[in-house]
């Protein structure tokens, strides 16, 4: 007998069916009496032989396992195409093979597609990457064009499968009987890469806005999971983009990464508005956030209102331990903005100097000091974690609008969109959207927090990362004197 499960024959019905024109009389829908004996014989005969033909096609099923397992080398899935083209190079063969022989084999080839056809349609084990809802979407964007993927989903197709596939195996996520993981994450995707409402992805996706809800949010909640595994401390040795840079090496050998604060749009409550407005104007919550010069984001931390100075957030994150920072080792340091202290870990440009990459453009502008030669390299440098923002907010512009959801969805949006950030950058280092932000970005404006209110570190301290700041300036002035043509 066959590994499959019997298939349940439906009972056709005596009055249904097209077999009974013959019993229409003088052109009327009227219908010659059947006994009710030979309607009972007729119908237990159907099904008789209904039951012997599945039986049948699917006891030849079995037997042509091992030709299907011919068919299917390199351990590719078994699959009707297969069948087809092998009865299509078989049709060559007619000459050479008895034909008695060469209908058995295209026989056992075509039960064995119905078989596999049964399996997957009637058991429902659905196919990667197809929905068993039957959403035609799913299939246009996993079959099309990469680009397609690349728009809707905002990542390689590869990527996605892989992505899905960690979800599923790691028990994130699971199958339902109505939406697989595959298109779980692309609602997901679709809501958080294209900012759409919920409607727009019913219709899109063709399940309900219960159904879009409940898995957006199953989604979220698996892929902030993923924050410890992709939110990582960065590495102790020096980065190749300093190491490779003769204008960052060595003066900037002990930085392992930059941070600033990332303004990202809010939707909160009118009574809590004031909080939430910014400098600008503007409704936001104030991101602490942390990366390493190849645009991989080491910390994130949401949530916190627009009003907010960055200096105050970075100093209730190194205050808290909950929050685990990663530990900065001795003589290590981060390039921080002027909204920052000049401390110990955390290395500022100087105040009052010119510091933005466009007041050094043009005609005599080249730096005329040590001060303003180490800021320009300080903001040269610096600028990455600007880039890693433009292809976040890029890739996810969910984050450049304010959504409407509960402040605690709009704050874990942000995290779950910074560890796909992560995920994406390790998985395909020639993504599309990396890739276009090799040049210089536009650059947001600093507020120019009111730093002197804020007790960051100890005149110990400062005094510390002042000493380290001003002997790198001087050796990159005297290199810049003596050694360069360029700067």
């Amino acid at each position: 007998m066959s590994e499959f499960a019997p298939m349940n024959y439906v009972e056709e019905d005596a009055t249904s069916g097209s077999g009974d024109d013959g019993n229409i009389l003088d052109g009327h829908n009227k219908r010659q009496p059947v006994t009710p004996s030979s309607s009972g014989r007729r119908k237990r005969n159907r099904k008789a032989a209904g039951d012997a033909i599945v039986e049948a096609m699917l006891e030849i099923a079995a037997a042509s396992k091992m030709r299907a397992a011919a068919i299917t080398k390199n351990e590719e899935r078994f699959s009707i195409s297969k069948c087809i083209k092998v009865l299509d190079d078989m049709q060559d063969l007619s000459g050479s093979m008895d034909d008695y022989d060469l209908e058995l084999d295209q026989m056992e080839l075509v039960a064995a597609a119905a078989g596999f056809y049964y399996y997957n349609s009637i058991v429902k084990q659905p196919q990667r990457g197809i929905s068993p809802s039957g959403s035609g979407f799913m299939t246009q964007v996993l079959e099309g064009h990469d680009d397609i993927c690349r728009q809707m989903f905002r990542m390689d197709k590869h990527v996605f499968h892989k992505l899905s596939d960690t979800l599923r195996q790691r028990g994130m996520l699971r199958d339902t009987s109505g939406v697989i993981i595959e298109e779980q994450l692309a609602i997901f995707l679709n809501i958080v890469g294209h900012n759409e409402r919920n409607r727009v992805i019913q219709e899109r996706f063709q399940h309900s806005g219960e159904t879009i809800s409940r898995h957006f949010n199953n989604v979220l909640k698996a892929i902030k999971s993923l924050s410890r595994e992709f939110l990582q401390p960065p590495p102790q040795t020096t980065p190749p983009e300093i190491l490779c840079s003769h204008r960052f090496y060595p003066y900037f050998k002990d930085c392992i990464g930059v941070i600033d604060g990332m303004h990202i749009p809010a939707h909160v409550p009118a009574k809590e508005q004031s909080q939430f407005r910014n400098k600008k104007g503007l409704l936001s919550q104030n991101v602490l956030a942390a990366c390493t010069f190849d645009l991989q984001f080491i910390f994130i931390y949401p949530g916190w209102e627009g009003s907010v100075a960055d200096s105050r957030v970075l100093r209730a994150v190194l205050d808290d331990p909950d929050q685990n920072f990663p530990h900065i080792p001795e003589g290590k340091y981060y390039l921080v903005d002027v909204d920052y202290t000049n401390t110990e870990g955390f290395i500022a440009p100087y105040v009052g100097i010119r510091y933005h990459l466009h007041e050094y453009r043009g005609a005599n502008k080249l730096p005329r000091n040590a001060k303003e030669l180490f800021n320009h390299r300080h903001s040269s440098l610096r600028n990455v974690i600007q880039r890693s923002f433009n292809v976040l907010k890029t890739r996810f512009p969910i984050l450049k609008l304010a959504p409407q959801y509960a402040f605690h969805i709009q704050r874990d949006i942000v995290i779950a969109a910074c560890v796909l950030h992560n995920y994406i950058q390790r998985e395909e280092k020639n993504d599309w959207l990396f890739a276009t932000v090799n040049g210089e970005p536009e650059e947001e404006m600093p507020y120019f927090e009111d730093q002197f209110d804020m007790q960051l570190a100890s005149s110990m301290q400062e005094q510390t990362a002042s000493a380290m700041r001003e002997s790198i300036a001087a050796a990159m002035w005297n290199d810049f004197i003596n050694k360069w043509d360029q700067w």
